[in-house]
């Protein structure tokens, strides 16, 4: 069942891509798709989904590549381990609220301490079982409770990083999806974004996306969307005045 719903989804992937680029327009007259390349890319609700379908088959297929060690090296996050991550990505559409309420009495009301503590758990099952439950997510549309459709897009592009970058391996973010993503944790409180770059200006340099007052912050989206999310790992492909202040404040432990 999960093989042929995957290959019907990789059929209407390559439909869709095939397709001319046309402008669409809703009942008052907002655009749904454009050739305007000076606007910021937008991704439907659909498309989305498509996208976190792809990149967590991806994920998986650099999982399969792994030795035994890398396994239990550190991801980007101190504490976390890259089975710890893969956990993480894996749990996200299989949490129910009532699971999430428990953890989170479990945990005393410490988000970070019932992620961190749900993910080590389930990282005990055996690699193998971890990537298959991967590839079967790939295919779900669920997500965390209290979460927006735009968040696992965000949250595969990101944990995708926190693996690859300690492990030395190479996974670029499309960047229309991380432009897509950066805006949905611009616009979401839970990820204390705006707090983290007050008084900056971030310009992507490979996409349209700016956002921001204060101090320049320049570079590909995939660096902003890393600082976004609290990973100074992206630093060093960032320019700009405003790029020593922003240093300072990713100065800490990352959270997944």
């Amino acid at each position: 069942m999960i093989a042929g719903s995957q290959g019907f989804i990789l059929f209407l992937l390559r439909l869709v891509a095939a397709l001319p680029e046309v402008e669409l327009r809703v009942p008052g007259g907002c655009n749904v798709r454009t050739a305007d390349m000076t606007a910021e890319p937008t991704l439907g609700r659909l498309e989305v989904r498509f996208a976190v379908h792809r990149e967590r088959l991806r994920l998986a297929a650099m999982l399969d590549e792994l030795a035994p060690e890398e396994w239990d090296q550190q991801s980007l996050c101190p504490g976390w381990r890259v089975r710890d991550v893969v956990a993480h990505t894996v749990l996200g559409p299989q949490t129910t609220i009532g699971e999430l309420m428990i953890e989170f009495a479990r945990a005393r009301g410490d988000v970070h301490r019932m992620s961190l503590d749900t993910a080590r758990r389930r990282a005990e099952a055996p690699t193998a079982i971890l990537v298959a439950e991967l590839r079967a997510a790939a295919d779900s549309d669920r997500r965390v409770p209290f979460t927006t459709a735009r968040d696992p897009l965000a949250g595969i592009l990101v944990h995708t990083q926190d693996i690859a970058i300690p492990l030395h391996r190479t996974l670029p973010m499309p960047v229309v999806d991380a432009a897509v993503a950066a805006a949905g944790m611009w616009q979401n409180p839970f990820y204390a974004t705006r707090r983290r770059v007050r008084g900056l200006r971030l310009a992507a340099t490979d996409v349209t996306w700016v956002r921001g007052e204060g101090g320049l912050v320049q570079g590909p989206i995939e660096a902003i969307l890393l600082a976004l999310a609290g990973r100074p790992a992206g630093l060093r492909r960032l320019t700009g005045p405003g790029v020593a202040i922003l240093a300072e404040r990713l100065d800490g432990p990352c959270r997944p």
